[in-house]
């Protein structure tokens, strides 16, 4: 008892910041709008205007796509940390998390000068007497801020995961003749995965409801559905529309949590003890 009561701050903590700002969204959602409160599905039925659908699955294919850049670089990245001595790994998840004891607009902002038509990147390309390119206000500007400032949230669990698997279980199974290949994808990998998953997780949900990146980087020529969100609430006050839609962005969300458990093994054991 005495241990449960040191869970009582952290309760009213999330009662207060979580679940009341949830309810207000969700009654504001299925308001229709006036000094009185009038139960409506209007906000719902816009929501699902093909305009909006499409911005939606634009930010789904963004989010599916930096999460999969993510696992791309971080994967390799965190098995290769993996490989060197413990000062020299420290050294080097230290280098992944500085960047993010930074501000996180500075972060994105840095992109500007580097992507920018008179920026670092072209600059190298005419030194070398290359053609230069124009990257900024597009998808491929947006995916690049999404990958750098998600990168380390992928990176992180899956080296946690990849440090802990015994090396004796490795040793065994060169032993038993299997070649580095077969050792990665039958053992190191599927031991990895409850860390894969988290990683996933970890960049997929900031990704899809981001709204900075893509209005820093994408010129709001390239809406992503945080995009519309932020307006609804910031520029044109329709607090109502924005509700319905940050409400169906969660439903997504909570979707998308369900179907990565199921992929968890630690999570399918849990369950199967459950029973």
């Amino acid at each position: 008892m005495k241990f449960k009561r040191f869970a009582y701050p952290y309760v009213v903590w999330l009662v207060i910041f979580i679940v009341v700002p949830l309810v207000f969204i969700a009654k504001y959602s299925v308001d229709y709008g006036g000094e009185n409160f009038v139960f409506s599905m209007e906000h719902y039925q816009r929501f699902f205007n093909p305009t909006y659908i499409k911005v939606l699955l634009r930010s789904l294919k963004m989010a599916v796509l930096s999460t999969i850049l993510c696992l791309i670089i971080g994967y390799p990245f965190s098995y290769f940390i993996t490989k060197f001595k413990l000062k020299t790994r420290n050294m080097m998840i230290l280098l992944v998390v500085i960047p993010m004891w930074m501000n996180f607009l500075l972060r994105t902002y840095s992109w500007i000068s580097i992507l920018s038509k008179n920026g670092l990147l072209n600059s190298i390309l005419k030194f070398f007497g290359l053609p230069t390119v124009n990257l900024m206000y597009s998808n491929t500007s947006i995916l690049i801020g999404m990958v750098y400032n998600f990168l380390p949230f992928m990176i992180l669990p899956i080296y946690t995961t990849l440090i802990k698997i015994d090396k004796e279980y490795i040793e065994a199974s060169h032993d038993l003749g299997a070649n580095r290949v077969k050792t990665f994808t039958k053992l190191i990998f599927p031991m990895s995965l409850p860390g894969v998953i988290t990683g996933i997780t970890m960049v997929f949900i900031p990704a899809i409801s981001t709204f900075e990146i893509s209005a820093l980087l994408g010129g709001n020529k390239e809406n992503l559905i945080g995009n519309i969100i932020e307006q609804q609430f910031r520029v044109t006050g329709n607090w109502n529309f924005g509700s319905s839609m940050s409400m169906v962005l969660l439903v997504m969300i909570l979707v998308s949590l369900f179907v990565m458990n199921k992929f968890d093994p630690e999570y399918s054991k849990e369950v199967e003890n459950g029973k």
